[in-house]
């Protein structure tokens, strides 16, 4: 068994693919988590998700667009995901995020 830092690169590139589709089905599964609230707990969301995935198929010469990458990420195109699941944010929510965004100016 490799332990570690032996871990071979391949395998190791299969690991993180595995893990970044079990963190995808994981967001798929509990629509109910909205973004803003992953932005206020991790500062990421599903739509950051999506911009690093371009960026990541940018860097191999793979073209995507933004609505092609949160069809990936969201399992729909994005339109049907908020029709769906997005609720408006609360008062606390929005400010929540904005303290957050003043945090690293």
């Amino acid at each position: 068994m490799k332990t570690g830092p032996n871990i071979d690169p391949g395998d190791r590139t299969e690991i993180e693919a595995a893990v970044y589709r079990r963190l995808i089905g994981h967001l798929r599964a509990h629509p109910q988590v909205q973004n803003i609230d992953l932005m206020n707990l991790a500062d990421f969301c599903r739509n950051c998700l999506s911009k690093w995935y371009i960026a990541a198929a940018a860097e191999r010469d793979v073209e995507i667009d933004y609505d092609q990458a949160r069809e990936i990420v969201y399992g729909m195109p994005y339109a049907e995901y908020k029709q769906k699941y997005q609720r408006e944010a609360s008062p606390a929510q929005q400010a929540a995020f904005e303290a957050g965004r003043q945090r690293k100016l």
